[in-house]
């Protein structure tokens, strides 16, 4: 599975920043945090686990999830490039409207 398609679900996204958040947890504890029955939330971990988002473990009867964040690298590499573009159109927006304002002031 590959990560874009893994994290443009916004319940998988919400789960990989609890794991982030809060570290390691079973599934039960995972699912109480959301409106829709286990074999659904499930389901989305398994989805994050095939793209290597998430490691799997036991822990006697239960099933721990935590993140595993490598695989976001590649994401942030290629997301880079249109960081800056916007970083650099709104320095260039806030440039204007900076002397917009200095225009309006000799109006006064």
């Amino acid at each position: 599975m590959d990560v874009f398609a893994a994290v443009a679900n916004p319940t998988r996204r919400q789960l990989l920043r609890m794991l982030l958040d809060q570290g390691p947890q079973p599934v039960q504890e995972l699912a109480e945090r959301f409106e829709m029955r286990r074999p659904s939330l499930s389901e989305h971990l398994k989805v994050l686990k095939d793209a290597g988002l998430v490691v799997e473990r036991r822990a006697g009867r239960q099933r721990l999830y935590s993140l595993r964040a490598e695989p976001l690298r590649e994401m942030t590499e290629w997301l880079a490039p249109y960081e800056r573009f916007w970083r650099d159109k709104l320095t260039n927006l806030g440039e204007l409207l900076d002397s917009g304002a200095a225009d309006g002031d000799d109006d006064e």
